[in-house]
């Protein structure tokens, strides 16, 4: 029999009933600009993108939807931002039963530490730090519309508000039919969104790590060292790579400024983390720079942020393995600190499941769909990171494409959350071993 306080059963049960509830309120008449109801494949796969916080859309949504179902699409990726699994850890305390100090260590994985620990004060964390962020680059924004474009006060408040919001949670949904590409020679508009991405991108273990013990790098975590140089070691070739792939491009940076074309190399070296906001056209890139994008949004951001992907601390575990075997270390180790066998097979195992998962859906659309295959991979890394940049196949994709989609940004959001919780704490150690022998690898 399911247990349902069981947050591994409990998560997805949660993220799917949401998603149900928003393709239901999308499909009311009065949630859509023409007063008629959506095709309920268009409400659900607007609700999964938003509710998973990816930003991927078959329909225009300052357009197609009405102030309603604008309203209710901020609503449900402000949602899907904040975590379901801290909800249910809420709803769990709120109830008066809490969870066992197994399944309370469960809850931990979406902070990225298998410890009990004081869950109010990180609820209030995650909180004031949401409200914070989004205060602050709502305001910003919303006056940079209102007095530097001239936006009535109502509709520069209200793009100010969903821009901040979707970019805190690293949704990528835009009030704007060209995303942000209005904005691109603007660093008042683009650059509090960017700053909001990495913020959420870096994931509320980090600014836990932050809030403690400030900038004594001596005393962060090894999961605070790694995610934040990681970070910045990413964003970094992000904006070296995009800026000399694109530096000619006329579809892209071409024709801009040296300064203009380093301000927007910036922002999508920052966008492939999981936030999807473009401010140039991303069909436009050359192959090799939409090659980058798949390695950057694959990796996604930081554990247990709005972030997608397999996350930095994955990716730099599987470096160290590399670099340890190369260098015939017995230890895999980073900043003077040694990870433990099941991280690295954690570590292992969500990278090949991702990547395997990415590989069938790719192949599976592309036996259905006559749309090229790069566009193909690149929509299914997008949408499995929950990044939401997208080449400009989303509209086209078959009925059956578009459900395939939809699994992946499922599995994306919450898949990776419950498998790393399930890897971490369905260890079963034999009381026997069996005996060891080499084979040949390579």
């Amino acid at each position: 029999m399911l247990r349902l306080r069981d947050p591994i059963l409990l998560i997805p049960l949660l993220f799917a009933g949401a998603i149900l509830l928003g393709a239901l309120i999308l499909s009311l008449p009065f949630a859509t600009a023409s007063g008629e109801r959506a095709p309920f494949l268009t409400a659900l796969f607007t609700a999964t993108s938003a509710v998973a916080v990816t930003g991927l859309i078959v329909v225009d949504t300052p357009v197609y939807w009405s102030p309603f179902g604008q309203a209710a699409i901020l609503i449900m990726f402000q949602i899907g931002g904040f975590g379901i699994m801290t909800a249910a850890t809420l709803f769990g305390l709120m109830g008066g039963r809490g969870f066992g100090v197994r399944d309370h260590a469960r809850t931990q994985v979406e902070r990225g530490r298998l410890e009990t620990g004081d869950v109010p004060s990180v609820l209030r964390l995650v909180f004031a730090v949401t409200v914070a962020v989004e205060g602050v680059v709502a305001i910003v924004l919303g006056l940079r519309f209102a007095f530097g474009y001239g936006f009535p006060p109502l509709a520069a408040a209200w793009h100010g508000l969903f821009h901040s919001v979707s970019a805190f949670n690293n949704a990528g949904f835009s009030s704007f039919s060209d995303s942000v590409m209005g904005f691109q020679g603007d660093p008042v508009v683009l650059g509090p969104i960017a700053l909001s991405v990495v913020l959420a991108a870096l994931g509320f273990p980090v600014m836990q790590d932050i809030r403690a013990n400030g900038l004594a790098w001596r005393r962060w975590s090894l999961h605070s060292k790694v995610t934040v140089v990681g970070s910045i070691g990413l964003l970094t070739a992000g904006f070296v790579a995009i800026l000399l792939m694109e530096w000619s491009n006329p579809e892209t940076l071409g024709p801009m400024a040296v300064g203009v074309k380093a301000l927007n190399a910036a922002f999508h070296s920052v966008m492939p983390r999981t936030a999807g906001f473009n401010s140039l056209d991303v069909g436009g890139f050359h192959d090799e720079t939409i090659m980058a994008n798949y390695l950057l949004m694959f990796i996604g951001g930081g554990s247990a942020g709005t972030a997608g992907g397999i996350k930095v601390t994955t990716f730099f575990v599987l470096f160290a393995i590399v670099l340890s075997e190369i260098l015939g270390r017995r230890d895999t180790t980073m900043f003077h600190r040694r990870f433990a066998p099941q991280v690295q097979r954690q570590a292992l195992s969500v990278t090949v499941l991702g990547a395997a998962l990415i590989f069938v859906a790719t192949t599976w659309i592309a036996a259905i769909s006559p749309l090229p295959l790069d566009d193909i991979l690149f929509e299914c890394i997008s949408a499995f990171s929950t990044v939401g940049m997208s080449t400009g196949i989303t509209a086209d994709l078959p009925p059956g494409g578009l459900l395939i989609i939809m699994a992946l940004m499922f599995i994306g959001r919450v898949g990776t959350i419950t498998i790393a919780t399930a890897l971490a704490l369905g260890r079963h150690e034999r009381p026997y071993r069996y005996p060891e022998e080499d084979l040949i690898v390579g």
